[in-house]
């Protein structure tokens, strides 16, 4: 092959023009593409420097070809058809076994299956480029389990006999084999379509007026997943039908309302690995080492996946940016509150959620405008513009950040500020600011804890009988701490989303069940908030710890009106906790509203 650095750019640059122009959403279809291309040397200098690295340790072939015989048929396969190489190259899982492998290499481990397997996975990549290219050649290469992958082509299956072994690959005059010796696996002329012991890569594509979307759907590459190689998971054919029409719908909303991101997508994201559904949840996820592909489980509906499908667009776009670009220090501490997640997240991830989250919210703000699903739209705009905002708003601050770091979030926040001033409705609005007030205060009681001093004190001063607790209450100067002091449960969003249209009925029509929702949670989602303050009253005569407790009551009474409890509870809901745990050491303790009450004297309202 020819040396890493690409024919016609010596190096990958960016400018600060165009990394401007991707921090604010306005990037363009071939910024998408320099950032591929880097990608594509990047990994091309990773997997010769893995491969020269791995000749130097004994035995590193098992029992396939050396690897240098890799390195040739690439090199062979990129003489005679180029593209046949940089597919291989740009296709994401190649970039993600790069990296599982030089982890393992550099901490001279086996992992999942021996090395010589994740080595050898470079002839199942050389092998594929090879039938793109069309030559005629013959290699081995690993089969896990029985199943032997060619990358961005598909599987041949054959019994088990071992859970680590090899399979044959050859073919001449544009026909293709791959055999165990005992059974033989035809490639059918298209490899993306199945046949006899060979399951195809499949892809879904969508069309919408100009904008072309393609997605491969690959649940078999082993190097698929996000930490380390997982077994296939064929997806069954009536759910390939209900991928089809979610990506319908998705790149239909997108197309509409976010033209300009339906331009730039289809460049940055090609892979979907498809995952089972989960209600209310739409988990989904992506890594820096593999640029293009999402991890992503079976939306509820088509806007669920538009806004999934831009989330994870944004993860990779600044994936790929962070590998021309520093914006922070190393920092590892995990110290900051962020919205989509319950424990508190280093700088770096609070940084891409920032960037994924800001995509999220200008996706709804579209359709918010566009009067598209209106009460499911307002509120997704006006929850995730203030959670984005408020996470924004701490890094900036933060000292970490490098001058390129501060510049990108200062265009995301020109941006995004100024949706802080568009009207939503009422409704849309209040039920945003309740739900983010809810997340924060559990978020509160199970990271922060309070100095001892300053609960000792308040505690002391309960039992004097003082009608006003000391007037000090800063409490949280320790910093957070990832261990999390109870469970937390997303009902009552969970509700609340529901009621605004954003989880479809069940097949039968009825509503979903809503997992960990109590008889107070439905009382409080229904507006019965008299009901929903005695439920959780009863919570927490049962189980005075409870963070779901403790921020239902603070949210409750606060529904009702000003009340120095909920002030408490939802501002400083640890402090109520520490202190009432340590007047239950003695006799007649408050409740813990009682006990909120008196220390949101001095809580703001």
């Amino acid at each position: 092959m020819r040396q890493a650095a690409e024919s016609q750019h010596a190096f990958h640059r960016l400018s600060w023009r165009d990394f401007d122009a991707l921090a604010r959403l306005d990037g363009e279809e071939d910024m998408a593409r320099r950032l591929r291309r880097a990608e594509r040397s990047r990994r091309k200098l990773l997997i010769h420097a893995l491969l020269t690295e791995a000749t130097k340790i004994p035995d590193h072939s098992g029992p396939l070809p050396p690897l240098d015989s890799a390195w040739e048929l690439l090199a062979r396969a990129e003489a005679r058809a180029p593209r046949a190489v940089s597919r291989m190259l740009t296709n994401p899982y190649t970039g993600s076994w790069a990296g599982y492998t030089t982890r393992l290499l550099r901490n001279g481990t086996d992992g999942v299956g021996p090395l010589w397997m994740h080595l050898g996975h470079a002839h199942a990549i050389a092998a594929a480029a090879a039938i793109r290219a069309e030559l005629d050649f013959e290699t081995a290469i690993p089969a896990w389990q029985g199943n032997a992958m060619l990358p961005s082509l598909g599987m041949a299956g054959f019994p088990a006999t071992a859970t680590f072994s090899s399979a044959t690959v050859r073919g001449a005059d544009g026909r293709y084999c791959v055999t165990n010796g005992e059974t033989t696996v035809q490639l059918p002329t298209t490899p993306a379509a199945d046949a006899p012991g060979w399951w195809g890569i499949r892809r879904v594509r969508s069309q919408v007026g100009a904008h072309r979307f393609s997605l491969w759907l690959d649940d078999l590459d082993p190097y698929r997943g996000l930490y380390e190689p997982i077994p296939p998971e064929r997806l069954p054919t009536e759910e390939l039908a209900d991928w089809q029409r979610l990506i319908d719908e998705a790149c239909r909303l997108i197309a509409a309302h976010l033209p300009g991101l339906a331009r730039i997508m289809p460049v940055g994201l090609a892979s979907l690995v498809p995952k089972p559904r989960v209600l209310f949840r739409n988990p989904s996820a992506s890594t820096g080492e593999a640029f293009g592909s999402a991890v992503v489980a079976l939306p509820a509906d088509g806007a669920s996946l538009a806004e999934t499908l831009i989330h994870e667009f944004q993860h990779i776009v600044l994936g790929g940016l962070l590998h021309l670009v520093e914006l922070s220090e190393p920092d590892p501490r995990e110290r900051i509150y962020v919205a989509w997640r319950d424990d508190p997240r280093p700088l770096s991830g609070a940084l891409q959620g920032v960037y994924a989250f800001f995509g999220v919210t200008a996706f709804w703000r579209a359709l918010s405008r566009a009067d598209r699903i209106p009460r499911r739209s307002g509120f997704e705009f006006a929850y995730w513009r203030e959670q984005t905002w408020r996470t924004l708003q701490v890094l900036r601050a933060d000292a970490a950040l490098t001058s390129a770091g501060r510049r990108f979030l200062d265009n995301i926040a020109e941006r995004l500020g100024a949706w802080r001033d568009e009207a939503v409705p009422p409704e849309a609005s209040e039920l945003a600011a309740a739900a983010c007030r809810d997340h924060l205060a559990g978020w509160r009681a199970r990271h922060l804890r309070p100095d001892p001093s300053v609960v000792a004190a308040l505690a002391a001063a309960w039992l004097d009988g003082r009608p006003r607790p000391p007037a000090t209450l800063d409490a949280t100067d320790l910093p957070p701490t990832p261990v999390p002091d109870g469970t937390w449960s997303h009902a009552r969003t969970d509700l609340i989303r529901l009621a605004v249209g954003g989880t479809p009925p069940v097949p039968d029509g009825r509503a979903p069940a809503v997992p960990g929702a109590t008889t107070a949670d439905f009382a409080y989602a229904a507006g019965d908030f008299l009901d929903a303050v005695e439920g959780y009253r009863q919570e927490l005569a049962a189980d005075p710890d409870r963070p779901n407790s403790l921020a239902g009551l603070g949210l409750a009474l606060s529904a009702r009106g000003p009340h120095p409890a909920a002030r408490a509870l939802l501002r400083c809901p640890e402090l109520v906790r520490a202190v009432h745990r340590r007047l239950r050491r003695g006799p007649r303790p408050p409740t813990v509203e009682q006990l909120a009450s008196w220390i949101g004297q001095l809580v703001p309202g």
